[in-house]
């Protein structure tokens, strides 16, 4: 049945192989009513099963947290050097799934600088929350530069995203949506969306309330690694800085810039955000252990000498004292790459 048409009459009963009764006409306003019944019980049977299906894909039910608990040990065992990220993302997550009837969507925002793990945390999530990971069709990633790539557009980007988000909610509440380089927003495009982070926005039956949103960026990075640097020198460990260390600086590189895709966001006014998540600048024993997943992962030989020679051929900062990786662990699985090349090269 087409969408918005009326639904089909129902035979009474013992009515088989007779005359059927005559039908009442209805006035404007009765045929409005049967109309917008039908599309109700449309929309709640769609979204039900819609339902059904994003709990077996997402292997959860619809409030087992089975899946979520895999992530977050699975994250947590491979997750290079992030206490934060452990504390925050981890256990939010695990918290969240577990709530059969949560207050709100789960809202949080990832910070740091380039390869310090905020796409691989994002991705990793996805992937055990859905079978297919990010393929899966109750996944939805948006990227400014490819999706909101003009400003003199945003009219329009603000009404399909609104549309998007809206028609993938209802069609399955347990909906998970990303959005990458968040630094590079148009400002006021993503306010958007502040409808559907609440805690009220319940519609024809489907709880919106147990959709996942993730905010990435960049932004913040420089201030997170200044700061990291600043506390090293006043002798606080790195396992030791807290959340508290850092807001101020995020707030103000993020939250108070002009050039922020949060830039007087009612996001953050609202306070919708529940969890802002800094990834610190990693150190060289952290980029030995990525070297050490990484040739794990390609199931290549786990040797001391390619494990040093890779970790040192990564730029540091700052340049005297060479403390914190410049780019994280990004390029390391390109470095194993050629090195493995190399020496398959001379030895062949």
């Amino acid at each position: 049945m087409a969408p918005g048409a009326a639904p089909l009459p129902l035979r009474p009963a013992g009515a088989a192989g007779g005359r059927r009764p005559p039908r009442r006409r209805l006035g404007p306003v009765g045929a409005a009513l049967q109309l917008l019944g039908g599309l109700r019980v449309r929309l709640r049977a769609r979204s039900a099963r819609s339902a059904g299906a994003a709990g077996r894909e997402a292997g959860l039910g619809t409030g087992d947290p089975r899946g979520g608990g895999r992530a977050a040990a699975e994250a947590g065992r491979h997750l290079v050097g992030q206490p934060l990220v452990r504390q925050q993302v981890m256990k939010g997550v695990r918290e969240f799934l577990k709530n059969p009837n949560p207050a709100k969507p789960l809202v949080m925002s990832f910070h740091g600088s380039t390869g310090t793990g905020k796409t691989y945390v994002s991705s990793m999530l996805i992937r055990y929350l859905f079978r297919r990971g990010l393929q899966s069709p109750y996944v939805h990633h948006f990227s400014p530069i490819v999706h909101f790539p003009h400003a003199e557009h945003i009219e329009q980007y603000k009404e399909n995203l609104k549309r998007w988000i809206q028609g993938n909610l209802t069609n399955c509440g347990r909906s998970a949506f990303l959005f990458d380089e968040m630094d590079k927003m148009h400002p006021g495009l993503i306010d958007v969306i502040i409808p559907f982070l609440g805690p009220s926005w319940v519609v024809y039956g489907t709880n919106y309330r147990k959709a996942i949103f993730i905010f990435i960026s960049n932004a913040g990075g420089e201030q997170i690694n200044n700061v990291t640097l600043a506390l090293w020198r006043a002798r606080k460990d790195r396992e030791e800085i807290s959340l508290q260390d850092l807001e101020p600086a995020i707030s103000k590189a993020v939250f108070e810039n002009p050039q922020s895709g949060f830039w007087k966001s009612g996001i953050i006014n609202d306070h919708l955000i529940d969890f802002v998540v800094p990834f610190l600048p990693l150190k060289h024993h952290h980029i030995k252990q990525c070297v050490i997943n990484e040739l794990v992962q390609q199931g290549l030989e786990v040797r001391p000498d390619v494990i040093q020679e890779v970790a040192d051929s990564i730029p540091y900062f700052p340049e005297d004292e060479k403390l914190f990786s410049s780019t994280g662990c990004k390029t390391v699985c390109k470095l194993c790459d050629l090195k493995h090349f190399t020496d398959s090269f001379l030895a062949g």
